[in-house]
């Protein structure tokens, strides 16, 4: 899978660009360059979506049939979502917010998203608390104009993220396709973490916590984007509650 967001919209801490990116012999390349290679990768089964010069999404389903993780993608009244791995309690969440049988775990996801942004009464981090599995997901909810993501805490799925050339945020489970494109800004999207474009990097296990910036450094000696994870040694000042029609991921920080 492939998301790539424009700067406005994804706004990343400033640590996974890499000081040694604009002097590296290898560039990280356009939007424009990064979809086009995916799609090459994937010539048969493939697919993208666009919404102008906002964001991009593209999918291919998993090579290996035999895969212990799914790989799914829907959309549903202008709030797309990409989901990787699966949910063991999928089937006791569907009947907690009264939904059918029949949506998968990316249905999931985006009706939570958008029952939570619109009345819930409860925080982004205990809600992904509450998702028993291995998982990541990237939604992007058009039109809002923003972006959750979030990665289980058990690590087993794994995404990545980096810097295109004109400053877009690209989130992929392809590490090869992530190094290629964004030569050295890139970094592990961290485990047990949240991001949101309002909120940006929070630690939905540890939600009170401060994000911290560990530098990275590859088998050159030359620094890449940085490691991220929550500094469970501090505590963030409680916020006061906000009304109902706050999204999902600003509800995060009052947990």
């Amino acid at each position: 899978m492939l998301t790539i967001f424009n700067k406005e919209l994804m706004n990343p801490p400033k640590e996974l660009h890499s000081p040694a990116s604009p002097s590296s012999s290898k560039k990280p390349k356009s939007p424009e360059e990064i979809m086009k290679d995916f799609l090459a990768s994937n010539p048969t089964h493939a697919f993208s979506i666009g919404f102008g010069s906002s964001a991009c999404f593209a999918y291919a389903p998993p090579e290996n049939r035999h895969t212990n993780f799914q790989r799914l993608f829907c959309g549903v009244d202008e709030i797309y979502c990409i989901f990787l791995g699966g949910l063991n309690n999928l089937c006791s969440l569907l009947r907690q917010y009264g939904l059918s049988k029949g949506n998968n775990e990316a249905m999931f996801i985006i009706e939570a998203y958008r029952t939570l942004r619109d009345r819930g009464p409860y925080p982004a981090d205990q809600v992904l608390k509450d998702l028993e599995g291995s998982y990541g997901f990237v939604v992007y909810d058009s039109k809002a104009g923003s972006v959750f993501a979030a990665l289980g805490a058990d690590g087993r799925v794994k995404l990545h993220w980096g810097v295109a050339a004109d400053g877009s945020v690209v989130v992929s489970d392809n590490l090869k396709l992530i190094k290629e494109s964004c030569a050295k800004s890139f970094a592990p999207f961290p485990a047990g973490c949240m991001f949101h474009s309002e909120q940006g990097l929070k630690s939905f296990e540890h939600p009170r916590s401060e994000m911290k910036a560990m530098p990275r450094i590859d088998s050159e000696g030359v620094m890449c984007g940085a490691d991220f994870k929550a500094d469970v040694q501090s505590r963030i000042g409680s916020m006061p509650r906000v009304g109902s029609e706050a999204n999902w991921a600003l509800r995060g920080s009052q947990a």
